[in-house]
């Protein structure tokens, strides 16, 4: 029994260990933290057009009006995950001074939002190796529905967050520490899902969800370690701001986008490489199963 046991352990940590070879290989083939740097310079660019093409969204529902600003306070939290004040500040006056751009002005801001949208799908399709891309009367519907729809799902996202948080209140006096716990859990699950949806949706081709799930869990845990690590390092080596001064707040911008792309990335080369580890392996029994003619 225990050596059958250990047998089946050995065999596991094989299969670990093939998946994780695989999975850096395809990392390195990809060039994932070269990727990284060309979306983080197109998001920079898309950033307040996106930002803006969303928030104008909202501004069309005024039930939403709650729910637009605490979904803009996540989104600056986890924008930059330190003090980002300044930024913040910039970002606010941005989306403030749409209502003062022309028609051509908004053409243009929703022309660099869908370009940025368009640039993730080459990226996504890149890494599951497909080369099709969509019909471009496809693209832009599925780019405007994602424009659109995207940050509806997102404030009833976050209605349904702040509505279950609330009732902690509730709970706390029955259960100590349930407010923590469910703070806590909550940003990973919002995380999980959002990746999750990036995952499926994005690429030009099936992706199942019982692979995508695994990939969007690993992404959603390297980005909470991320915004810790991050902030931390901020905070304790506060070098940017010796050297930059007042505009410390644009490279440590950048540097974040980095990051946050490479986990993006990062998470979608997990997806890819399970699927195809798994059909490896599948394909691999069958021949095994399979007689050759020889022994028929």
């Amino acid at each position: 029994m225990t050596s059958t046991r250990s047998t089946r352990w050995l065999d596991y940590m094989r299969l670990a260990w093939g998946f994780l070879r695989h999975f850096g290989k395809r990392c390195a083939d990809d060039k994932v933290s070269v990727i990284a740097g060309h979306l983080t310079f197109v998001s920079l660019l898309a950033l307040v057009p996106l930002m803006v093409v969303m928030f104008s969204i909202f501004a069309a529902f005024p039930m939403f009006e709650d729910i637009r600003v605490q979904l803009q306070e996540f989104l600056f939290a986890n924008l930059l995950p330190t003090s980002g004040e300044v930024i913040t500040e910039y970002l606010n006056t941005f989306v403030t001074n749409v209502s003062n751009m022309t028609t051509i002005g908004i053409i243009f801001v929703v022309i660099v939002a869908v370009n940025l949208i368009s640039t993730i799908e080459a990226t996504m399709n890149r890494i599951w190796r497909n080369h099709k891309r969509r019909r471009l009367t496809v693209a832009l519907a599925v780019y405007w529905m994602i424009l659109t729809l995207g940050p509806i799902l997102m404030g009833i996202g976050m209605a349904v967050s702040s509505y279950l948080i609330s009732l902690t209140a509730f709970a706390e006096d029955y259960v100590s520490g349930f407010r923590e716990m469910l703070l806590s859990t909550v940003p990973i699950i919002t995380s999980v899902i959002a990746f999750l949806l990036l995952y499926v949706m994005m690429p030009n081709r099936l992706v199942k969800v019982r692979h995508a799930i695994w990939g969007a869990l690993f992404a959603a845990i390297l980005f909470e370690l991320a915004k810790k690590g991050f902030a931390a390092y901020i905070t304790a080596f506060p070098s940017y701001e010796a050297i930059y001064g007042a505009l410390a707040a644009i490279p440590i911008l950048l540097l974040w986008i980095f990051v946050s792309w490479n986990i993006v990335l990062i998470g979608a080369e997990f997806t890819a490489a399970l699927e195809e580890y798994i059909d490896e392996l599948q394909k691999s029994a069958d021949d095994k199963e399979t007689p050759t003619e020889e022994n028929a």
